[in-house]
């Protein structure tokens, strides 16, 4: 079992950029993939971007593809999410997530999840 706390999250204009972590307890976070996933208002959560547990293969939804990026540092039992040139759009609770299984896109496919981090980006 894991546990996950997200942070980084805050209130930036168009254009900065963030970088968000996911801090992982337990023994086991090499061996689980990880996600990000986000949830704005009135919407349903969706996928952000997802790594191996050997830190290859990312993947990321078209809306954020050339400008987020995912990484992992599995001896700080930590997974990052870089964001530059964000947008308003990208305005949403920001959440991390472990799976035990293979790289999912769906967050069924997900185990554990953090309490999230709020990003919001002004106009």
């Amino acid at each position: 079992q894991v546990q996950l706390v997200e942070s980084g999250g805050g209130l930036v204009q168009a254009g900065d950029s963030l970088r968000l972590s996911c801090a992982a307890s337990g023994r086991a976070f090499s061996t689980y993939n990880m996600g990000w996933f986000r949830q704005a208002p009135e919407k349903e959560r969706e996928f952000v971007a997802a790594i191996t547990n050997w830190g290859g293969s990312p993947y990321y939804a078209d809306s954020v593809k050339g400008r987020f990026t995912i990484s992992r540092d599995n001896s700080m039992n930590t997974v990052y999410l870089q964001m530059t040139l964000l947008r308003p759009e990208d305005t949403a609770v920001y959440y991390c997530a472990a799976s035990r299984g293979g790289v999912s896109y769906n967050q069924i496919g997900y185990d554990y999840w953090g309490q999230g981090t709020q990003v919001t980006v002004a106009s």
